[in-house]
């Protein structure tokens, strides 16, 4: 069974994107709906360890979300999604 099977583990809320991480995809070629979707699903992405289990611990517990995803070449953007679920935003680290 894919990852994707049991549905979304938390609402996404309103998804936003700043100009610089849309540019980057852009350019990437990579659509953002991917990555929300990985995101919503638990996917981090390229997360050392400790992030990963400070997400599982955030599902429980009610605080910010994290999913860092690298890009072709040197670029990465964040999915962020805020603690109380209302907003989800995709940026660069350096728009953080």
């Amino acid at each position: 069974m894919n990852r994707y099977a049991k549905g979304p583990r938390f609402p996404l809320g309103r998804p936003t994107i700043t100009p610089g991480a849309q540019a980057a995809l852009d350019a990437a070629g990579i659509s953002g709906v991917v990555l929300l979707a990985r995101h919503v699903h638990g996917d981090w992405g390229d997360l050392p360890i400790e992030d990963r289990t400070a997400n599982e611990l955030a599902l429980l517990t009610g605080k910010r979300l994290l999913s860092s995803y690298d890009l072709p070449g040197d670029g990465k953007v964040w999915i962020i999604t805020e603690a109380d679920c209302s907003v989800t935003t995709i940026l660069l680290p350096d728009d953080y």
